[in-house]
């Protein structure tokens, strides 16, 4: 990178450029960051106080409410603050330095999540296919490991993608398309060989994102068959509904990200990128854990009780 190029900057273009639309919208992502802190920091809050949540899965979704916690706030604060300054320049410094902190820990928390996903799919295979080695399989020590290794998973592509970044180059002032400096649109203003970072940022949605993606196809793949096999319509209930809330965060969380990530985009197809952008970095941490709390009979009941010894 040039010395001159901290003279360039950026112009965050944001999800509207209507000033109309800016203060109600300011409004409307403020409250979705403040229910995304409070369901997941509730979350948190009350499987640790509560014996009858100290189960493996309970303890994926803990640290899945913390990544959510991290996959908003890497994004909101900055959002809210563009919605209210006229100003939308931020010098490549800023942008370089942006993308370092944010998408560093957007990049972690991303992969993270997804790996949390498949080990939330993983856990459910084994207590619906194999319940009498459920406590042997998912003891203590393979739950530390699953967590660790989808921090790892997360890490390793953090890091991928910071390197990629260090070897772009800019020659002139232009806009991102976008509310945060990510690095697919920084990859398209670049002057210099994007060859490598279209590779890592390709490599990294496939193999990362399709590899997790996979187990959770497989798990249930494997679920669904033994769940109808149940002779008693109670019992198949009662399987189906320990699953529900996992495969609608699911669903939310990787149709959001294959669209943004593994598709190509179009002028015309930029607002709903960023739409999707939205989705899955503020609404759907928003909704994990309403999802997990208005579905479940035992985070409902774990609630009941810690209200009722208050």
């Amino acid at each position: 990178m040039g010395e001159n190029q901290t003279q360039i900057k950026f112009i965050l273009l944001g999800i509207t450029d209507s000033p109309r639309a800016q203060t109600p919208l300011f409004v409307l992502f403020l409250l979705i960051y403040i229910v995304t802190l409070m369901g997941n920091v509730g979350i948190i809050t009350l499987v640790r106080v509560s014996p009858s949540l100290h189960t493996p899965m309970y303890f994926f979704l803990t640290h899945f409410a913390f990544i959510d916690i991290c996959y908003s706030t890497v994004i909101s604060p900055r959002m809210l603050a563009d919605l209210l300054s006229e100003d939308k320049t931020i010098s490549f410094t800023a942008c370089m330095m942006q993308y370092l902190i944010l998408v560093f820990l957007f990049q972690l928390s991303g992969i993270t999540e997804c790996f949390l996903l498949a080990a939330m799919a993983y856990d459910r295979y084994v207590a619906i296919c194999l319940p009498l080695l459920y406590p042997l399989v998912m003891s203590p020590k393979c739950c530390f490991q699953l967590v660790t290794g989808s921090y790892l998973m997360g890490l390793t592509n953090g890091v991928g993608q910071t390197i990629s970044m260090s070897t772009l180059s800019f020659c002139s002032s232009s806009t991102i398309d976008l509310f945060f400096c990510d690095i697919s649109p920084l990859i398209s203003l670049s002057t210099s060989d994007t060859t490598l970072s279209h590779i890592i940022l390709t490599t990294a949605a496939s193999l990362l994102g399709v590899s997790s993606s996979l187990v959770v196809l497989l798990s249930y793949v494997a679920i669904i068959p033994t769940i109808l096999s149940i002779n008693s319509a109670e019992g198949k209930r009662k399987a189906f509904s320990t699953c529900t809330s996992h495969l609608v965060t699911v669903s939310i969380f990787y149709g959001a990200s294959f669209f943004m990530y593994l598709f190509p985009s179009s002028h015309s197809s930029r607002g709903a990128d960023k739409w999707a952008v939205v989705l899955y970095t503020m609404v759907t941490p928003m909704l994990n854990p309403l999802i997990y709390s208005l579905r479940n009979k035992e985070v409902k009941e774990a609630l009941r009780r810690l209200l009722k010894i208050k």
